[in-house]
């Protein structure tokens, strides 16, 4: 995995809203998203963890392609929720 640091050459984290027992939460209101870094990461968080990562977003919102491709790649690790 290749961390990204800040101009004070601090690793960049990312942090989730909700963890359970074996699932971790990332929760999303936005139009259109991306796959990000803040996704990349909580990816790898559920796969050390051994947890799944479920992304919820809103019924509307539009799920990039790249998003889209990685989530098949990885459908043991995560998958979306929509409220």
């Amino acid at each position: 995995m290749q961390f990204f640091y800040t101009r004070h050459q601090t690793p960049r984290g990312a942090r989730a809203d909700a963890e359970t027992e074996n699932r971790i939460y990332l929760i999303k209101y936005a139009s259109h998203l991306r796959l990000t870094y803040q996704i990349r990461m909580l990816t790898y968080m559920a796969r050390t963890r051994q947890k799944k990562l479920i992304i919820r977003l809103p019924e509307g919102t539009r799920i990039h392609e790249s998003l889209r491709d990685f989530i098949h790649d990885n459908s043991e690790l995560v998958s979306f929720g929509r409220t």
